[in-house]
């Protein structure tokens, strides 16, 4: 039984788990990706996996969250399975957006995802709706955008959050703050240091968390979606995150010391926390590596045997 703003110890096996098959799933992306084998651009959130694991398991069935260019680890954690998220990659049919999304355009409405959005902070205004809506409804849900600190600069992070704050809806503001806004130092950047700060201009409850620690993440999240589901408004949830690869894979990274990241998935890589804290041997840790890697081998052998999209739907669901 689970207490109502921690993870029961019999929960974290399964947590593991799941960061460890997010870490998989996007290493092998990256994999792919430089093999040529997927189109486009690709932004991995490897060493994130924390904040995307901690807050939708903190989730309850109805709530919806919108996500970021950034969006696998979200994507997995809100319950799209390896295999139609794959497929999506691979450009098919029978892909979680049937092939027309791609990395950057993700959804999954059936489980509650309302998409990926290559625009920075396009999320923060659909989930200010969303929760309008539910609140209009009378229909216990939470609605929660995913955004990195780059989007506190631009004027829908102001506008959702102001309008959100005034009509008191039932939104959660999720910020992964890996502190490079794609290419560019927090310091160039921001004015304050703290970007939980920003909450106080629109008079909105603040909560900051450490988002390498998983259970740190949920705990957190349950507070935050406690509040807004009973009424009490939306929330803002600063996650001091860290970005173990570049804004993009193929990102020379001029803008970074080259030992930074290293250093950093050495002290506060969120899998190696966790697995410390379980007390994981090797051997038991290895079954569970193999367990998820023979998973993600096996979505991209169904990614690969998919259903190529017929030239005739090139125009299907264009509305603009």
């Amino acid at each position: 039984m689970e207490h109502r703003t921690t993870l029961a110890k019999s929960d974290l096996h399964d947590v593991l788990r799941e960061m460890l098959l997010i870490r998989r799933f996007e290493e092998k992306v990256e994999e792919r990706f430089r093999a040529g084998e997927l189109p486009g651009f690709l932004h991995v959130a490897i060493g994130q996996e924390a904040s995307a694991v901690g807050v939708c398991r903190a989730l309850e069935d109805g709530d919806v969250i919108a996500s970021t260019h950034r969006a696998h680890g979200h994507t997995l954690a809100k319950g799209t399975h390896p295999n139609e998220l794959m497929a999506e990659l691979y450009g098919k049919q029978e892909g979680c957006s049937h092939g027309y999304g791609g990395s950057m355009h993700l959804f999954d409405v059936e489980r509650g995802n309302m998409g990926a959005n290559a625009v920075v902070g396009g999320g923060l205004p659909l989930v200010t709706g969303a929760a309008l809506a539910f609140q209009m409804r009378g229909e216990p849900r939470v609605a929660v955008a995913f955004f990195g600190d780059g989007a506190t600069n631009i004027g829908t992070f102001h506008e959702a959050l102001n309008l959100a704050q005034l009509w008191t809806v039932p939104a959660v503001f999720v910020l992964e703050d890996n502190k490079w806004a794609e290419s560019t130092p927090e310091s160039q950047h921001s004015p304050i240091r703290d970007l939980s700060l920003r909450a106080k201009a629109f008079g909105m409850k603040g909560l900051k968390a450490d988002g390498q620690d998983v259970e740190a993440v949920y705990k957190a999240a349950r507070q935050a979606l406690d509040h807004a589901r009973s009424g009490k408004g939306p929330v803002f949830l600063h996650l001091d995150c860290v970005r173990f690869r570049g804004h993009y894979i193929g990102d020379p990274q001029v803008y970074r010391d080259k030992d930074e990241a290293r250093r950093l998935a050495e002290t506060r890589d969120p899998i190696t926390r966790l697995r410390e804290k379980l007390q994981l041997g090797d051997d038991e840790f290895a079954d569970l590596d193999t367990e998820v890697t023979e998973i993600v081998e096996a979505s991209v052998e169904f990614a690969k045997a998919g259903t190529d999209p017929a030239p005739e739907d090139a125009l299907k669901n264009i509305y603009a």
